[in-house]
């Protein structure tokens, strides 16, 4: 039995299969276990994640370009029903109108912007074989540090694969994957699907130079995943479920 933190209970494989849904896996799951985007608030700021949790995650440029291009590669059907409205920018009248008819709108630029890096990413062979003969969006839940938590692996088969997009130079990833927390995505998802840290590939594309990089994992960087981790979760018992005063928290340091 999986326990979540409004303390339902759920028979694993039956929470699995709900997990398919999205509205489940984002909107009532995103209330009730932890997750690794919620890891990062959390590590960054238990007020970020308090807010995020309260008003929605802000809908940045970065964040639809990925989620295309992630769609266009694992669920292309998915990619193929979003409604593209034929403008260039997102300012527009008609882009308003839209948004509000529909709820969830793209430009047709993002939409060409997805299908050329799609394109890039179907003629990498190396890029092909981290994702053949493998399940795609594949769910797991499971209990770290006696709190329940939740993911979905791009794609998982004999790696373990997470597709990411770049607008800095590839050739910089490897600090950008500690700036924006991919090592806590790493350590969670390790747990979560019991594989091993030397399973797990990144596949990167550059959106500016469509360069492919795909990077192992270190133990340093796992353990300096596991380490944001715990001390997140620490975060989240002490302000959200020892109900200390979230406007204690306070930084230090010295200059």
């Amino acid at each position: 039995m999986i326990q979540l933190l409004n303390f339902e209970e759920w028979d694993k494989q039956e929470i699995l299969k709900k997990m398919d849904s999205d509205d489940f896996y984002y909107n009532y799951l995103g209330r009730h276990a932890l997750s690794s985007s919620s890891i990062k608030l959390l590590y960054s700021s238990p007020k970020k994640y308090h807010y995020v949790t309260q008003y929605g995650q802000p809908d940045s440029q970065a964040l639809r370009d990925g989620w295309l291009f992630h769609t266009s590669i694992l669920e292309p059907d998915k990619f193929a029903k979003q409604r593209f409205i034929e403008v260039q920018s997102k300012n527009t009248k008609k882009y308003k109108e839209a948004l509000a008819e529909y709820g969830k709108v793209y430009t047709i630029k993002e939409k060409s912007d997805a299908e050329r890096l799609q394109d890039a990413f179907y003629q990498n062979e190396s890029a092909l074989q981290m994702i053949s003969d493998c399940e795609f969006e594949k769910p797991a839940i499971g209990i770290i540090d006696g709190l329940a938590f939740r993911g979905k692996a791009d794609a998982i088969g004999k790696y373990l694969v997470d597709l990411k997009t770049t607008r800095t130079d590839i050739k910089g990833f490897e600090y950008s994957a500690r700036k924006f927390g991919y090592d806590i995505q790493v350590y969670i998802y390790c747990k979560l699907f019991e594989r091993h840290y030397k399973d797990f590939r990144f596949v990167v594309i550059d959106k500016s130079s469509l360069d492919i990089g795909i990077y192992t994992v270190s133990e340093d960087f796992y353990n300096q995943g596991k380490r944001k981790t715990h001390e997140a979760i620490d975060r989240y018992r002490t302000f959200f479920i020892n109900g200390v005063d979230l406007h204690s928290y306070t930084l230090r340091g010295e200059l």
